[in-house]
């Protein structure tokens, strides 16, 4: 172990031990003295400090002009209040114009009074939901389908939303099918205006399995026919039924759909009409575009799948394309098993 030594400052060391010692100054003192801590001085403050106002610039609120000079005559409008009033109002110049006229209310077009009669032969035929006949296990599936899209129309309250798409990844999966049915079941309504579309322009099939003579439609009025779009309508003996057909098959489809003029149509039939609703038939999302040029127009999309049939991969390429419509969902077709063991229709055929 060091021996402790007692350090004594250089200053306060005398040569002689035995004399007298001199004072030692105090911590403050001899720290100052051995920095040089009595150098630092107090910066010198002048007897008058400069006017801060003429340093200052002029506030960014108030106009050089009206700063700098202010007794100089400046021109005044003769109304500078009623400018701002009449300039138009922000919030209409910041809504895209398609949204405008989307959200432009108007009297509800009517559809013909003529009647056409739909073949319950041709529903029976094809499988489809017979109006005339007993609750069955496929009209129960389809107004669970149904609720849910009236659900998401009643809580979005805008013109798309009443407009639904049913498409699927490839042909062979039940799209058509699904539309016929799903029509038939919102028709089934009481406040309901249902307008089934056949937009499946290069295969057209929804008047056929209908039993309907298909004239004039939808591709007639996107390819600048004269003729109003609401007059092609077939009224049918199905109540709250009317059914659009495809019209005149072109190569320009995918264009048509595109342009300016679907806005308008599609705007037309949907205007001022709160309780109508329209389903499209389009053609399979992955074998033709139609699909993904309808999806931009519509606010509801039901995807078709076929059970042990349609690819994982398909369906989510098909989502790709359809992502013009927010609100794509999955409709499972021909399912033979229920894991709740859920077998709808029965109930109703059952006696007391």
């Amino acid at each position: 172990m060091n021996k402790p030594v007692k350090i004594v400052p250089p200053e306060a060391a005398t040569e002689d031990t035995g004399k007298n010692e001199r004072k030692r100054g105090s911590l403050l003192e001899r720290a100052g003295n051995a920095f040089g801590f009595d150098r630092l001085t107090p910066a010198k403050v002048p007897p008058r400090l400069p006017d801060a106002k003429k340093r200052m610039p002029p506030p960014k609120s108030v106009t050089p002009a009206v700063a700098s000079e202010p007794t100089a005559p400046v021109p005044v409008p003769a109304e500078p209040a009623p400018a701002p009033a009449s300039a138009p109002a922000p919030q209409a110049a910041a809504v895209p114009v398609r949204q405008q006229r989307e959200e432009v209310s108007g009297p509800a077009v009517r559809f013909p009074a003529k009647t056409h009669t739909v073949s319950r032969e041709q529903l029976r035929a094809h499988a489809l939901i017979d109006p005339d006949a007993a609750t069955s296990a496929l009209f129960e599936e389809f107004r669970i389908v149904k609720r849910q899209v009236l659900a998401t129309a009643q809580a979005e309250g805008t013109a798309p939303s009443r407009r639904v798409l049913v498409t699927s990844p490839h042909m062979g999966e039940g799209k058509t099918f699904c539309s016929i049915n799903l029509a038939l079941a919102l028709a089934a309504e009481q406040d309901i205006e249902l307008l089934l579309v056949d937009a499946d322009f290069a295969k057209p099939s929804i008047a056929r399995r209908l039993g309907l003579e298909a004239g004039t439609g939808l591709m007639d009025a996107l390819a600048g026919s004269s003729k109003p779009v609401e007059e092609s309508v077939l009224r049918t003996d199905i109540a709250n039924l009317f059914v659009l057909p495809a019209g005149q098959r072109t190569q320009r489809d995918a264009e048509l759909l595109a342009s300016e003029r679907t806005f308008e149509i599609l705007g037309r039939l949907t205007r001022g009409a709160p309780n109508r609703v329209l389903v499209f038939d389009s053609p399979p999302a992955l074998a033709a575009s139609p699909a993904a040029e309808l999806a931009k127009h519509v606010g509801q999309t039901l995807l078709v799948a076929r059970a042990d049939n349609t690819p994982r991969v398909a369906l989510e390429d098909a989502v790709d394309l359809l992502a013009g419509c927010r609100d794509i969902r999955l409709l499972l077709n021909d399912a033979t098993f229920s894991p709740s063991g859920r077998s709808f229709g029965r109930y109703y055929g059952m006696g007391e």
